[in-house]
C-alpha cells in the first residue's frame, strides 16, 4: 500500500472484502484516484477499523466472515452517518432495497469495473462532503429532543429526565421531518420523498411507521404528539 504517501486530508476508504485479489484492485485502483485506502477482510476487523481510523467511506461487501456486511452496516449507522457503498454478488432488487432502506448511500454488484466503483466512491464523497461543515444545533420541540448529528432522540419529563427513543432509521428520519416544522401537514407522498427516498412504498407504509413511532412516543410518556389530519397526512403538534 502506498497510503503512507497521501496526505492526512485526503479522503480514506476503507475496503471491506473477504475475497484478497478483490480487496487488492479496489485498493490499487482507489489510490491511483488519489485517495487512500485500508482493507478489512472480515466483519469483525471492519468494526474495529471504522471506529480506529473514522473513515470519510466504506466500500462494504454483504458477505463476509465473523460478522456479516448487513450487521456491520447496521453498527455503522447506529454511530454516525459515514458514507457506505454496498458491494455484493447478488443483483436482486430485494437486496438492493434493504441495503438502500438501512441506509447505504449507493450499492455495486460484482463483478464489476473498478473504474466504475471509483467514481461511485468519488460521487458519493462529493454528495456527502458537499454537506454545510457547520454542526446543526439540536431540534427542541415540546418534550422532545432530536440530535441530527448524533443520531439520537429523546423525550424530556417534567422533572427533565431523558428518555431515550429507540428508533429505527426510517422512524428517526419521520420524526426529524415532522420536529422540523412542528405543525405543519405533511402528505404522505412527502414524507415517502423526503424519509424514504430509496424507497418504491405505496403511501400507506408511512402508515405503519408512524403507528410504531407513536407508539414508541406514548411508552415514553408522550401521548398524542404525532396527528393524523384526515385525507391529508400527519403533523407533530406540541403541547403549549
Amino acid at each position: 500500500m502506498n497510503s503512507f504517501a497521501q496526505p492526512a486530508a485526503t479522503p480514506l476508504v476503507l475496503v471491506v472484502e473477504d475475497e484478497p485479489g478483490i480487496a487488492s484492485i479496489l485498493s490499487a485502483y482507489l489510490e491511483r484516484d488519489g485517495l487512500r485506502a485500508r482493507v478489512a477482510q472480515d466483519g469483525e476487523e471492519a468494526l474495529q477499523l471504522f471506529r480506529q481510523l473514522r473513515p470519510d467511506l466504506v466500500l462494504l461487501d454483504i458477505h463476509l466472515p465473523k460478522v456479516d456486511g448487513v450487521d456491520v452496516l447496521r453498527v455503522i449507522r447506529n454511530e454516525g452517518q459515514v458514507p457506505v457503498i454496498m458491494v455484493t454478488a447478488l443483483a436482486g432488487d430485494v437486496d438492493k432495497l434493504l441495503a438502500l432502506r438501512m441506509g447505504a448511500d449507493d450499492y455495486v454488484v460484482k463483478p464489476f469495473n473498478p473504474p466504475e466503483v471509483v467514481a461511485r466512491v468519488r460521487a458519493v464523497l462529493r454528495r456527502t462532503q458537499a454537506q454545510p461543515a457547520a454542526v446543526a444545533a439540536p431540534i427542541r420541540v415540546g418534550p422532545i429532543e432530536i440530535d441530527e448529528q448524533a443520531h439520537s432522540a429523546v423525550v424530556y419529563d417534567a422533572k427533565g429526565l431523558a428518555t431515550p427513543l429507540p428508533l429505527t432509521l426510517t422512524e428517526f428520519r419521520l420524526l426529524a421531518c415532522l420536529a422540523a416544522q412542528p405543525r405543519r401537514c405533511f402528505s404522505r407522498a412527502y414524507l415517502i420523498e423526503n424519509c424514504l427516498p430509496e424507497s418504491d412504498a405505496l403511501e400507506r407504509v408511512i402508515d405503519s411507521h408512524l403507528s410504531k413511532l407513536r407508539r414508541k412516543l406514548q411508552q415514553a410518556g408522550q401521548d398524542g404528539l404525532i396527528e393524523t389530519v384526515r385525507g391529508i397526512g400527519y403533523r407533530l403538534w406540541p403541547w403549549d
